[in-house]
């Protein structure tokens, strides 16, 4: 099962969407991602596991989220199917 969130608006919409993604970890899946439109232009972050495992590589990527530009934006979980 996959889910998607997105987001536009005036904030910076990683942590918005981060929080979106941790609402969806009940209906599973294996990995994660998220992308920000923003002034240099679309940056996108993936990893294998959990949420707080794509939170660690965005902070990795990214640095201190208040200071990441990027008001819109989407975050999806996906699940492998056999």
């Amino acid at each position: 099962m996959c889910g998607i969130v997105g987001y536009t608006g005036c904030n910076c919409g990683t942590q918005i969407l981060l929080d979106g993604l941790k609402r969806l970890e009940y209906r599973g899946y294996d990995s994660a991602g998220i992308a920000l439109a923003g002034k240099k232009g679309l940056m996108a972050v993936k990893s294998v596991g959990k949420v707080k495992c794509l939170e660690a590589a965005c902070r990795q990527a990214w640095g201190d989220f208040a200071v990441m530009p990027g008001s819109a934006g989407i975050a999806h979980t996906r699940s492998e199917t056999a």
